[in-house]
């Protein structure tokens, strides 16, 4: 990030007067196509896509030279099936079947990868059918779970998404990531959605087709039924049924988008969307969030411990530490609570903290790593010090037990602060 992008950045911000990100200006239409790396820079990035929350698609020049675009696939465009099962046969993968329905999601069981692709390949002779039904490699962490000489250079992570503080946090853990593999044949879909913790995302097709349906921010609420529920399937009849989905007339169409091979999808942030695999497809995907989706992120956990505290709050008055147990409840069903929230947060401000206070000095060391320079963790600390002060302002957050956290909240927000004031001269 250069300082004229973190100055608009900053501005951006600014004028939303506190207000969570949404999606700036009226839906698109379309979809931009970016068309040349060597056309696109990060700071075009920036302000056209991250800060307005829209979305685009990169062409397959972004990804040509990766090396699973060309181990993983045939020269006829399809999966190396005899590649795959030789190199990651033995690696246990999960697979949902996506022609069965449970909750709003579908059933998950693990196999070893040379088992799907003999699933895979039966389901091609098949017609596209299977009485084992239409399974979906899905949420596949071959990052996580590979030793790194085994990495092969799958991908080379673009410029545009290396902000990544979710990723960064989980490699600090080194416990989990949110790097996936999916893979299945033609008909293989995902239900409904919008990503985990409202982070923005970014999918590759290694080779196959897909199609996306987007929904922006907000318009998913007129597809709730009569109960509150988005619906399973957006493409199914009964969302026509208006005592079943009573705002249904006031739904906009979705906006589509095709992803041919080696095209990269940016999804923005709390966009809900429904994907089809349209041939045999692989994809590398990741979630990922950084300054200009925490708000996003913090927003959403507000919501997830207000509908925690909602399904059991006849409980409030009988049961010691309900609040407490409404945290365990919520990092048991979201996967993360208020505590490990700012843990997060610490986390992260830590290293851009030690990035700033070198770069102040005029020592810019090699702390700061290859992408992360200056402007960038000047324009982080800014975005952390304003989610953090929300934070610790919040009457839910105050009742957890901080007392054995280092530093403590307040002093960490006091440093950001400092050092909001002190970066403004970069």
């Amino acid at each position: 990030m250069d300082r004229e992008t973190r100055l608009f950045a900053e501005r951006h911000y600014r004028g939303l007067g506190g207000q969570v990100p949404g999606c700036s200006g009226p839906a698109p239409s379309s979809v931009t196509f970016i068309q040349a790396p060597d056309a696109f820079s990060y700071a075009d990035f920036v302000k056209g896509f991250l800060l307005p929350n829209q979305p685009c698609v990169f062409s397959s020049a972004f990804t040509e030279s990766w090396g699973s675009r060309r181990r993983w696939v045939t020269s006829a465009g399809k999966p190396d099936f005899e590649y795959l099962r030789q190199k990651y046969g033995d690696v246990v993968v999960p697979v949902a079947n996506c022609g069965v329905r449970e909750y709003n999601s579908n059933p998950k069981e693990h196999m070893p990868f040379r088992d799907y692709i003999d699933y895979w390949k039966e389901y091609i002779q098949g017609g596209c059918s299977s009485p084992r039904g239409c399974l979906y490699l899905k949420d596949w962490h071959l990052c996580r779970d590979s030793l790194v000489d085994d990495l092969e250079d799958i991908f080379t992570l673009p410029v545009y998404f290396s902000s990544d503080w979710l990723n960064e946090f989980w490699d600090v853990l080194n416990v989990d990531d949110y790097r996936f593999v999916y893979a299945g044949p033609r008909g293989t879909w995902s239900p409904f959605h919008a990503d985990i913790f409202r982070s923005f995302s970014w999918s590759v097709n290694i080779c196959g087709r897909k199609k996306w349906l987007f929904f922006p921010p907000g318009q998913e609420e007129a597809l709730r039924d009569c109960h509150g529920n988005l619906p399973y399937d957006v493409t199914s009849a009964e969302l026509l049924d208006t005592r079943l989905y009573p705002r249904i007339q006031h739904s906009s169409l979705p906006l589509e988008v095709i992803q041919e091979a080696g095209e990269m999808v940016f999804v923005p942030s709390g966009w809900h969307h429904q994907v089809y695999n349209l041939d045999d497809t692989i994809s590398i995907n990741h979630n990922w969030v950084n300054g200009c989706n925490l708000a996003n992120m913090w927003y959403f956990l507000q919501q997830e411990l207000q509908a925690v505290q909602q399904e059991v709050r006849e409980w409030k008055d009988s049961m010691p530490d309900w609040h407490h147990h409404c945290q365990v409840i919520m990092k048991s069903c979201t996967g993360i609570n208020f505590e490990e929230f700012y843990h997060f947060l610490k986390v992260i401000a830590e290293k851009r903290l030690l990035v700033l206070r070198q770069g102040l000095k005029g020592d810019t060391g090699d702390s700061a790593g290859p992408r992360l320079g200056l402007q960038q963790a000047a324009f982080d600390v800014g975005r952390l010090a304003d989610v953090l002060a929300s934070v610790v302002a919040h009457p839910d957050f105050q009742r957890v037990d901080t007392n054995a956290f280092s530093p403590q909240p307040r002093q960490l927000l006091q440093q950001l602060e400092d050092t909001v004031a002190a970066a403004k001269a970069l």
